[in-house]
């Protein structure tokens, strides 16, 4: 009976049922609940990953700029490629893949 009645008075002590009470309200029922930490967190990271990815475009769009710049066997190719440009003497035939 000796610990039953000591976590009595632990859970009847008016400085437990406040910290309690603090500690659910802060948990489910304030704006910055560990629900929106989380969900923040998660976002986060995934604005991280894009950062990464982003960066590496940009890195690879720079390279590619420096040799448009540079080459103008590049800016042929490059035109050729993208933009599906040809000469005045040549025929161009599509090919799609399946």
């Amino acid at each position: 009976m000796n610990l039953l009645s000591r976590a009595y008075l632990v859970v009847k002590n008016k400085y437990f049922i406040a910290t309690l009470c603090f500690m659910i309200w802060m948990t489910f029922f304030d704006p910055k609940d560990w629900g929106l930490l989380s969900a923040r967190l998660d976002k986060l990271q995934d604005l991280q990953k894009s950062e990464q990815v982003l960066i590496k475009q940009i890195a690879d769009t720079r390279v590619e700029l420096n040799l448009l710049k540079s080459n103008a066997q590049t800016v042929e190719r490059y035109s050729r490629e993208k933009y599906l440009m040809k000469k005045d003497n040549e025929d161009l035939f599509l090919v799609k893949a399946p």
